[in-house]
């Protein structure tokens, strides 16, 4: 793995198991820190349905994701990445799998699932938001975000 100084790559694949947490809400969040530098996507290993927790914990930092509807690897239109993320077993399997003829560096980054929490529903959100943060520091620490000049 590259280091904080690197640039980020042209192309990231984000994959989870079903696109409906942790792979959307790295997307968006690389999307949101790198804007117009860097082509995200996202996908999952079977399709899965939207999460409203999702939406609520990304709408907290200002990340609108109310319209996010989950892919799978077959629903892509280009596959052309320099960068696949997995952030699942299954899914990172399954990228392997389907990238080795291909020229593109696939990294393992375990995630917790939230939609395993159990708990009254802000419990439940605070194990979304933990991912969510998490996902945050991985994805600057990883593609050398800087933050903007204030002035």
């Amino acid at each position: 793995m590259t280091g904080a100084a690197s640039r980020p790559p042209s192309a990231i694949l984000f994959v989870c198991g079903m696109n409906a947490v942790r792979s959307p809400m790295a997307a968006a969040i690389t999307r949101h820190l790198f804007p117009h530098s860097v082509y995200v996507a996202s996908a999952g290993v079977r399709e899965g349905e939207v999460d409203s927790f999702v939406t609520a914990v990304m709408d907290e930092i200002g990340i609108d994701l109310s319209r996010h509807r989950p892919t799978t690897f077959e629903d892509l239109a280009d596959t052309s990445f320099d960068v696949v993320v997995t952030l699942a077993p299954e899914a990172h399997h399954r990228a392997l799998e389907l990238t080795r003829t291909m020229a593109v560096d696939v990294e393992y980054w375990p995630t917790e699932d939230p939609t395993l929490a159990s708990g009254s529903r802000e419990q439940r959100l605070e194990a979304y938001r933990r991912v969510r943060d998490a996902l945050m520091r991985k994805v600057k620490a990883r593609f050398g975000w800087q933050a903007p000049p204030s002035g």
